[in-house]
């Protein structure tokens, strides 16, 4: 395995370093503060919270870097060729009703090509990151796709918004 790049290990730092105040908040979620951004799409104190943690990490790494978060929205800096790209719970509706399924989400594009991201679940512990030209990662441990031919053998999942109800097909 090739080692991981300076800039996808300023991600996981952002997100680690994230994910300690967001598992404090899960743990008291009745005292968050939430507010309606839009049907059924909430924010919490807590989203902003790790979105702020997030940010300070990213910018001490990289200063000139832009930015796209998913609360503060897009912030152009001196370098518009990368841009950091961030939701800090993808799975605020999990989160805020108590569902430990919810992550940190990081990427990095790089002219108009996303070249690495992360995926971070704070309550299992479970990273998941990738980078162009290096793979994608479980916990350090290599993953590929699978190498199944026949669609009959496949599982397909999916999941997403259907008129404020979720909806999953297996």
């Amino acid at each position: 395995m090739k080692s991981i790049s300076a800039n996808l290990n300023v991600m996981i730092k952002a997100a680690e370093k994230a994910s300690r105040a967001l598992i404090r908040d899960f743990g008291e979620i009745e005292k968050l503060q939430v507010s309606i951004k839009g049907p059924s799409d909430f924010v919490s104190n807590a989203d902003l919270k790790a979105e702020k943690i997030i940010i300070e990490e990213l910018k001490k790494a990289r200063p000139n870097y832009s930015i796209t978060s998913e609360e503060e929205g897009s912030e152009s800096n001196k370098d518009k060729k990368n841009t950091w790209i961030i939701d800090p719970i993808d799975g605020t509706t999990n989160f805020l009703h108590g569902v430990p399924h919810f992550a940190i989400s990081i990427a990095l594009k790089s002219e108009d090509e996303i070249v690495s991201g992360i995926i971070y679940d704070p309550i299992k512990d479970e990273m998941f990151y990738g980078e162009k030209d290096n793979g994608a990662f479980f916990n350090n441990q290599r993953i590929r796709v699978s190498s199944k031919k026949e669609i009959n053998s496949c599982l397909f999942a999916t999941g997403g918004k259907s008129r404020s109800k979720f909806v999953v097909f297996l």
